[in-house]
């Protein structure tokens, strides 16, 4: 018997919240399936979806009841206002790394009216570098990580999205470490391990755990950071990094500590939470 769309989001939606999932991805599935946007999917709610349609939803409805993140069913996910592949091997792109890459941008409009050379550490999907280089076309932009998967992904990102980044295999800052820098940036993990038993599974048994969890209270990234860059960093600069929602005075300290003069600020994302370290460099 075939489906109006509607009827079969209802559906899908139960079966999910009976399950704890994330009713929402099956929305994202839908327009993944019948090929409309948001806007065009909710005026045709009560048009039937074809035989092929039906099956598809439903085979992969299957895989969102397991727990499977629905960008990673769909093989992408939108990062300010572009489309990025994502799979096993990077971090799904969120909304609030977007307000990172919009801090940044709007800082380096003042601090770098013209180029600048950035560089992103731990770029996973590259979705930082891509937006930035995106917006900031005649940045230098290079973007490093340790994982020979998330480059190959980024690289597929950043042709996708029409974009040159240079992309450099290794850990954190070494790949960047003989060379000066206007900005860095980084999404860094910063979930602690206690922080874990709270998450959902979607994100525990799906994302790359190196992308997500770091040891000393989820700062040891931010101290690697801290001790790394004062040597790499040009005058004027700008370092950004997104922090876990209680690590603001740890991380902001970190940073006030390794640049004494420079103006260390702690930024709340749209809900509310401390997110984004900003340091910025003068002298």
């Amino acid at each position: 018997m075939t489906e109006k769309i509607h009827e079969a989001l209802n559906k899908a939606k139960s079966l999910l919240e009976s399950k704890d999932l994330d009713a929402h991805a099956v929305h994202l599935l839908m327009e993944h399936v019948t090929g409309k946007s948001g806007a065009t999917l909710l005026a045709d709610l009560r048009e039937p979806l074809t035989p092929k349609q039906q099956t598809d939803f439903w085979n992969k409805t299957e895989q969102l009841l397991t727990g499977k993140p629905v960008q990673h069913i769909i093989g992408t996910e939108q990062f300010y206002g572009m489309s990025f592949d994502v799979n096993k091997n990077v971090l799904i792109p969120r909304p609030e790394t977007e307000e990172l890459v919009y801090g940044v941008l709007e800082r380096c409009r003042n601090l770098f009216p013209e180029d600048g050379r950035v560089a992103d550490i731990g770029t996973g999907s590259g979705a930082i570098a891509i937006a930035i280089k995106k917006e900031w076309p005649d940045a230098f932009v290079v973007a490093t990580d340790i994982s020979e998967p998330a480059i190959a992904v980024a690289k597929r990102n950043a042709k996708r999205n029409e974009v040159h980044v240079e992309f450099r295999l290794g850990n954190m800052t070494e790949p960047i470490e003989h060379e000066k820098w206007d900005v860095v940036v980084s999404n860094p993990p910063y979930v602690t391990l206690e922080e874990s038993k709270e998450m959902s599974r979607t994100v525990l048994d799906f994302e790359p755990h190196t992308a997500l969890f770091a040891m000393d209270d989820g700062l040891y990234f931010y101290k690697k950071l801290a001790k790394s860059l004062p040597p790499l960093m040009n005058k004027p600069a700008l370092i950004a990094v997104e922090i876990g929602y209680q690590q603001g005075k740890s991380v902001s300290g970190l940073f006030q500590k390794a640049f004494p003069k420079a103006r260390v600020s702690v930024r709340k994302d749209l809900n509310g939470k401390d997110r984004m370290i900003f340091c910025e460099i003068s002298e």
